[in-house]
């Protein structure tokens, strides 16, 4: 083996990475807030709002394996630099957008973009940084800028809607990719190892084709938007894909996913956890916002700024989960984390917004660095199972699961909250049918209907949709927290066989 010299530009190509992630994670949340002003502005039905905000990661969970074996074909840095591209064009597509469907079709371009981006990040940090210490060090800064961006995704997305139209949320973005692609093509080193081998197409067609087929068809179940055949079919079709793709890999000589990855009881814990943490801090995030400004009427940047406890202690988790797993051990603080996660949802279920007083900002930081310290134990357990040589497709499956956890975690507190809200709210007298039928469907209906009645009707209208809003969430953050509960148990087991390896070690 012979010695490579450390590159004398690693920090800065670590910058440049950065700086190349930071969009794709802020896109992620920056919507959450934005999402009121956007319903009313495009006139955008409930359905079409959750496909706006949920394409993304949907599309993005079913490309970022496909994608991540092309660059280690291809090349990582010309995959970055075609990603970096798409994602810019993409942003400037979504923000001009006339309505829900341009923008939803801009959104998937954002995906293909991302989906691109996000493999190549960790796969160049991983062969910048040939030192275990510095690349420890690397993966660390790059998990604070991930926490950091999601963060701060509400606040800037808050800021932005203060000043100008909703499309803003997506332009910023292009200045920033003006910067970051000639930047990363100055940087990057141009000769790089790549390996030997097609790339299967078929096979990334079967995953994304499976993945897309088996979320939509639980969206749309849960949501009693499809006639039942519709959703069955779909989930059917969805498995199948799944299952051709499968066994695709187990008979492949080349397989694009190592399915013996998932034998390791600590990389499917890890998988578990991130898929929940991510899921529930999204799902939490997105019910708050809309609680602070449909029902206490916040602004979209006061709604930022209250969510500021939430965001900054997420932003912490990180090292702080390194540190702790150290001194104790990774089973205890993964599930001792989740734990705690699920006693603060609990609290949190019974808390009245309108009075938040210093317990809602504490709780919300608690619960922010909880779920933040499970999703790097998360990380840890899955990159701390395999060699360095499978580094690449563990990377991937873990940012396959933070993807899946932010989509589900989006759908189905969406979907469940539309339909306790359906039960929770008391239409007042009057209403012509089909108003009735639109109001009951979500907060942002009950609004859109307010603004074809008179004064009265519409705000005893307003009033019954406050009041059921403020029941469901926390019906909702009651639901979560005894989930989130049974899963710390769940990984407590799952992690049993974890800690002697982690001993062996040292």
């Amino acid at each position: 083996m012979f010695v490579t010299h450390a590159d004398p530009r690693r920090w800065l190509v670590l910058i440049a990475v950065m700086l190349a992630f930071l969009p794709v994670v802020l896109d992620m949340t920056i919507l959450h807030v934005a999402v009121p002003t956007m319903t009313q502005a495009l006139g955008a039905s409930s359905t079409q709002v959750l496909w706006i905000i949920d394409i993304y990661p949907l599309l993005m969970g079913g490309l970022l394996v496909p994608m991540g074996t092309l660059a280690d074909r291809v090349g990582q840095r010309r995959i970055l630099l075609i990603g970096l591209t798409i994602f810019g064009a993409a942003s400037a597509l979504a923000a001009f957008a006339p309505n829900a469907a341009m923008l939803i079709a801009a959104r998937m371009l954002l995906a293909l973009g991302g989906s691109m981006i996000m493999p190549c990040v960790l796969g160049i940090i991983r062969r910048a940084f040939e030192d275990e210490g510095e690349r420890a060090m690397a993966l660390g800064l790059w998990g604070t800028v991930g926490a950091a961006g999601a963060a701060v995704g509400p606040l800037i997305g808050g800021a932005l809607l203060e000043h100008f139209w909703w499309g803003s949320v997506f332009l910023i973005n292009v200045p920033v990719m003006l910067v970051v692609a000639p930047a990363c093509y100055l940087l990057l080193p141009r000769a790089e190892l790549t390996s030997p081998g097609k790339w299967a197409i078929g096979q990334a067609l079967l995953l994304i084709a499976g993945m897309i087929s088996v979320v939509y068809s639980l969206k749309a179940g849960v949501g009693a938007k499809q006639p039942l055949a519709v959703v069955i079919l779909t989930l059917v079709f969805g498995l199948m894909m799944l299952a051709l793709f499968a066994r695709k890999q187990l008979h492949a000589r080349e397989p694009m996913l190592d399915l013996a990855l998932f034998s390791h009881p600590a990389i499917a814990a890890g998988m578990i956890i991130a898929i929940v943490a991510s899921g529930a801090l999204a799902g939490v995030e997105l019910t708050l916002a809309q609680e602070l400004q449909y029902v206490l009427g916040k602004t979209p940047f006061q709604a930022g700024v209250f969510m500021i406890p939430l965001m900054a202690a997420a932003a912490v988790g990180g090292p702080v989960a390194g540190y702790l797993s150290n001194l104790f051990g990774l089973r205890l603080v993964a599930s001792l984390s989740l734990f705690v996660s699920a006693i603060t949802l609990g609290f949190l279920a019974i808390c009245d917004f309108h009075d938040p007083g210093l317990t809602v900002p504490v709780l919300l930081a608690v619960l922010g660095l909880m779920l933040s310290i499970g999703l790097t134990a998360s990380s840890i357990a899955i990159m701390g199972s395999v060699e360095a040589s499978k580094g690449g497709a563990a990377g991937s499956l873990e940012a396959t699961s933070y993807e899946l956890g932010t989509g589900l975690g989006i759908s189905l507190f969406g979907v469940f909250m539309s339909a306790a809200y359906r039960h929770a709210i008391t239409i007042p007298q009057g209403l012509a049918p089909e108003e009735a039928e639109q109001a009951v469907r979500s907060i942002g209906d009950t609004y859109l209907v307010t603004q074809q009645l008179g004064f009265e009707q519409g705000a005893a209208l307003i009033e019954a949709g406050k009041e059921a809003f403020s029941s469901t969430h926390s019906v909702l953050l009651s639901t979560a927290s005894g989930l989130i509960g049974a899963l710390a148990i769940l990984v407590f087991f799952m992690l049993a066989s974890y800690r002697e390896k982690g001993t062996a070690h040292h």
